[in-house]
């Protein structure tokens, strides 16, 4: 790997975060400070946590990076299930996104697993 443009869980994250903003452009105004804000937020962090871990000098930290986008992935899958109860967005659009959630989420739990196989921490005797 060159940089964090060379992994597609990264380029699917940035995919994400388009769908995000399309889909909450069409939320009542009056939620534009609240659960907007929020998802968007939610939304970029994933891509960005990726690039930030890419950009240190560990694989401990790029884990550690990849768990906070985890978190932002869990935090955003439980706003798009919100907008849905509260009929901000559709059934449809909202598996559209929780699908390409899921994607995203598989990936960084395999590229974890990934990592922590090549470098495994020593074992206590």
């Amino acid at each position: 790997m060159t940089t964090h443009k060379d992994l597609t869980v990264w380029k699917k994250g940035i995919e994400l975060v388009k769908n995000i903003y399309l889909i909450t452009n069409s939320f009542p105004k009056a939620e534009q400070f609240s659960i907007v804000s929020q998802m968007r937020r939610c939304a970029i962090s994933i891509p960005s946590n990726i690039a930030e871990g890419c950009g240190r000098n560990s694989e401990n930290e790029l884990i550690h990076f990849l768990y906070i986008a985890l978190g932002s992935s869990s935090e955003l899958e439980t706003q798009i299930i919100i907008s849905v109860e509260l009929n901000f967005i559709d059934n449809e659009k909202a598996a559209e996104c929780l699908n390409q959630l899921n994607q995203i989420i598989k990936m960084i739990t395999s590229l974890i697993k990934s990592l922590k196989l090549r470098n495994p921490k020593p074992r206590n005797s």
